[in-house]
């Protein structure tokens, strides 16, 4: 299956599965186990929650992960500073990498906003160098845009 169409697919799925919930901890619980079940490379999937000047760890899917994350730390924490999407080919050669999983070699990370203020971000990571492409981006940008929008 094309990807574009992948995520099509998956942007569909979502939208059903979050339809009539509201509440951000099982709609991101929902979307961690729906997407690191239909994606391929993926090693670990899930949300960091902004409390305070850090991020804490929220609903995943993949091994156990690191708790908390200071803002301007490892491409989580530089994607809540930087508040824009972060996609890195080799996460080994990030500045302030953290290594929660040694076997992650890419990862691509996402702003996610609730009532316009920064909430939390979407941490996904492959065991593959450059995993995520331009095509990618785009189809996580509106996957997370249908979270945001589901706790409206």
């Amino acid at each position: 299956m094309e990807l574009t169409t992948r995520y099509e697919n998956l942007c569909e799925q979502l939208r059903a599965l979050l339809q009539y919930e509201h509440d951000p901890i099982a709609n991101m619980a929902n979307m961690s186990a729906l997407l690191y079940g239909a994606l391929d490379n993926i090693n670990w999937l899930g949300f960091y929650r902004v409390s305070k000047d850090e991020l804490t760890l929220g609903p995943f899917q993949g091994k156990p992960a690191c708790v908390h994350i200071p803002f301007g730390k490892g491409v989580c924490g530089t994607c809540a500073q930087q508040k824009q999407v972060i996609n890195v080919a080799d996460v080994h050669a990030f500045p302030t990498h953290i290594a929660c999983d040694a076997n992650s070699r890419s990862g691509l990370v996402l702003p996610i906003y609730k009532n316009n203020a920064l909430y939390a971000v979407l941490d996904v990571d492959s065991p593959r160098l450059a995993r995520f492409d331009s095509t990618d981006e785009q189809g996580f940008c509106e996957l997370v845009r249908i979270l945001e929008q589901s706790w409206s």
